[in-house]
């Protein structure tokens, strides 16, 4: 079986389709799905798909590239996630690539994630995007290593990669590592412990080859996964079973 490590359902690119999806769920052995959060205002429909499905879990967070809204405090952040379906904190980090300027405030959003993660003992959903330095930094002055988490999406480098799961993260790869293109992310792929590997989708975004292009689905991940196993000589066997146990070992207020 396969797990979604990083989704949108509530994204209504997905969302109009969830009898299909949950289907091509099951018809490719995809037994579990995260769905993510990324701001406040939408948590809630993000929590329902978790309620309304065992399979799905949801996360609670409110994404980097948001400006212009209320942030979160620490204490609306633990109020929420007291729920046996939110199993992380996320998706949080920094991206100075779509955003420019002064983004202390994209910083101090960081940090009050990492605060509540600890205080609430649920893992991290970090994005980091142009950032790397600054991430790791924050990580490590608040002590994210106390609860761990994931770097989603991964497109950092092999040492930024090890950074992170010397602080006790995992490293997720998307659909990204099936394009022809992603030399540097497919050399990452192979070299990450396996005990650290988890797989996701990013979707409705990033679908693999051979949907690159089209609208993504939870179901694609096993293309990812398939593509994982070429690059480390295993089989998808191995690398979905082990993505499995890794998401539940980091996950632990999940039950399968």
């Amino acid at each position: 079986m396969l797990v979604d490590s990083h989704c949108h359902l509530n994204f209504p690119e997905l969302f109009k389709d969830l009898a299909t999806i949950r289907q091509a769920m099951q018809d490719n052995q995809v037994s579990h799905a995260l769905c993510i959060s990324v701001t406040l205002a939408e948590f809630p429909q993000v929590l329902a798909l978790a309620e309304s499905h065992d399979n799905f879990y949801a996360s609670l967070g409110v994404h980097p590239d948001y400006e212009d809204i209320t942030e979160p405090t620490v204490e609306e952040l633990l109020r929420l996630a007291d729920h046996p379906k939110i199993i992380a904190i996320g998706e949080t980090g920094l991206d100075y690539f779509r955003l420019t300027g002064d983004l202390e405030w994209q910083r101090q959003r960081f940090r009050t994630h990492i605060r509540a993660a600890i205080q609430c003992g649920k893992p991290l959903v970090i994005h980091t995007r142009n950032a790397a330095e600054d991430t790791l930094r924050i990580m490590r002055e608040e002590g994210a290593d106390k609860v761990g988490g994931v770097m989603h999406c991964f497109t950092e480098s092999l040492d930024v990669a090890m950074q992170a799961i010397a602080l006790g993260f995992y490293i997720s790869f998307s659909g990204i590592v099936t394009f022809k293109n992603a030399v540097a992310i497919k050399e990452v792929a192979k070299s990450v412990p396996l005990n650290r590997l988890l797989l996701e989708t990013d979707s409705p975004y990033l679908a693999p080859v051979p949907y690159r292009g089209k609208t993504n689905q939870p179901s694609y991940v096993k293309h990812v996964a398939e593509e994982v196993a070429r690059l480390r000589n295993s089989s998808l066997a191995e690398i979905s079973t082990a993505t499995t146990e890794n998401f539940f070992r980091l996950f632990k207020h999940a039950t399968r």
